[in-house]
């Protein structure tokens, strides 16, 4: 969402801990705290202060029970203590001097940094149960079919459209020109400046604006086309949209052979398994004999259909008896896994549908290629980073087009009690190597990105003045080249320097529309 004028802060991640606040005054009885003993987290689950009442919204009755804060943060502490990939880094602190669940949850993780200066640990957050549900749940919501980046909210605000969905309003042709396309910059919504509005009413305004509530809401933009010196005016009408996971393909016939393309924005939701599955059987069908493999905005989601994506690349000989990613837990776990109980048995290289949305048990069509290119930027992460990572695992050559990823090998098993849902991390994903160790990413091996995983291939900016697919496009442009004569091409340094790159403004884009489903890897499986 956008926001007024920043108070100048710095918004880094933390290296040190702040103090604990006062003690809260004696009183009550309740579990007492001794360093380093740690009962048993079930002892404490769902023992609530406050109490839900009824069923949520998928039917299922609350769990709680009556208790106390203290409880909870008991919980918190043993949970910590049995799941936590780092718990050996956590400082013991008493629950009793803290008063607040989130405050002392913030607490609950390490504080070490790696090589580059990131923050260990930079994904331990919790959002409310019932927001977390409503996503779990969630139908196609009301929007433009844009795809739009933040780079700065805050004034002077910078807004841009990095791709629309297929048949989507911000996709329709009016008068020869498409409403949103690519690279285009919001300057206005309903007549109020996005760039430097900094009154609440304007920001209402704009947010209301470019997350509509519900569908048939109507509102109006002023927008400047990528390289375009004047302006134009949009009206557009939200519709409920569920995007189209495969947002495009398409296959180059090259001297060298065909090419295929494909444009995967996220491995989230069901809907993937189908769309994927088809978008492959359709390649095969082709011919196609190399494939460039579009991840730039891929932040994540079902690492089951990730790995069903790595056999669909790979195919039965490479695949056969491999594993796709394995869960390294804590060093207390042993053989098993911390939160399920059960033994730790490492994720395959599905090769068949799982019944997400194709049905399960059906085969899934391979290319069987030897190698495979994909495109990346700062936004691919997490299942999309085991992709890579697994096919690494296996000896089949990646090469790797654009910018260093988000460095994401860590997931967890989200966790409610008492209406909040908690996200700490407990694995990290491995491939059949045994290697998971790029927290600062991967990039390409001419990258200046000093303490990522360097992978062969061209570091190229992502050039928002071109169409996605279009052979002409710098990162896909690149990729063919590659292809062709082994080596990054020599204009690589024009295509950084292009006035519609995303790096123009210095800052990681921001994508609001995403649910904490896209931008992680999701353990779940088909009920």
């Amino acid at each position: 969402m956008l926001a007024a004028c920043s108070d100048g802060g710095s918004s880094g991640g933390s290296t040190l801990p702040p103090p604990p606040p006062p003690p809260p005054p004696p009183g009550g009885t309740g579990p007492t705290w001794t360093e380093g003993v740690f009962e048993p987290a079930s002892r404490f689950k769902d023992r609530c202060e406050v109490v839900r009442t009824g069923v949520d919204i998928e039917g299922n009755p609350f769990p709680d029970m009556p208790g106390s804060m203290l409880e909870e943060m008991f919980w918190l502490r043993s949970w910590t203590h049995e799941t936590y990939l780092w718990n050996d880094e956590v400082i013991d602190r008493n629950p009793a001097d803290f008063g607040d669940r989130l405050e002392y949850f913030a607490l609950l993780r390490t504080f070490a940094t790696t090589l580059s200066g990131r923050d260990k640990d930079e994904f331990h957050f919790t959002i409310p149960t019932d927001e977390f549900l409503r996503q779990r749940n969630s139908t196609p919501r009301a929007e433009y079919g844009a795809e739009l980046a933040i780079f700065s909210a805050t004034p002077p605000r910078d807004v841009r459209v990095l791709y629309t969905e297929p048949g989507s309003p911000a996709a329709e042709v009016v008068g020869g020109q498409i409403n949103l396309p690519r690279g285009t910059r919001i300057l206005e919504v309903d007549g109020v400046d996005l760039v430097n509005a900094n009154t609440q009413a304007e920001i209402d305004i704009l947010n209301n604006g470019l997350f509509p509530a519900t569908a048939g809401e109507q509102h109006t933009f002023v927008v400047r086309d990528a390289g375009a010196a004047s302006t134009r005016t949009v009206t557009l009408i939200s519709e409920n949209i569920a995007p189209k996971p495969v947002n495009l393909t398409s296959v180059v016939d090259t001297p060298g052979g065909k090419v295929g393309y494909m444009l995967l924005t996220t491995f989230s939701p069901f809907a993937s398994e189908k769309d994927i599955a088809d978008a492959i059987a359709a390649m095969r069908a082709d011919g196609v004999q190399d494939l460039v493999l579009d991840l730039r905005y891929n932040s994540g989601g079902l690492l089951a259909v990730a790995s069903q994506l790595g056999y669909m690349i790979a195919g039965e000989a490479r695949t056969s008896g491999r594993v796709f990613e394995r869960l390294r837990f804590n060093d207390d776990a042993g053989d098993l896994n911390p939160v399920t109980g059960q033994f730790n048995e490492p994720v395959p290289f599905f090769d068949e549908g799982l019944g997400f949305s194709l049905p399960a048990g059906q085969p899934l069509q391979s290319l069987d290629l030897p190698r495979v290119f994909i495109l990346s930027t700062e936004i691919t992460c997490s299942a999309s980073e085991a992709v890579l990572n697994a096919l690494r695992g296996i000896d089949l050559e990646v090469v790797l087009i654009g910018g260093a990823t988000c460095g994401k090998p860590f997931g967890f098993f989200p966790q409610d009690n008492c209406g909040v849902t908690y996200f700490t991390i407990q694995f990290q994903g491995v491939n059949d190597k045994g290697f998971g160790d790029y927290a600062d990413g991967f990039s390409p091996e001419n990258s200046s990105a000093a303490f990522a995983v360097k992978v062969p291939g061209c570091e190229i900016s992502d050039d928002l003045g071109s169409a996605l697919g279009d052979e002409n496009e710098p990162m896909f442009a690149a990729a063919l080249a590659y292809r062709e004569t082994g080596a990054c091409p020599t204009s690589a340094m024009a295509f950084s320097a292009s006035s519609s790159s995303v790096k123009e403004s210095g800052a990681s884009p921001m994508l609001p529309g995403r649910s904490v489903f896209e931008t992680n890897r999701d353990m779940r499986m088909p009920n």
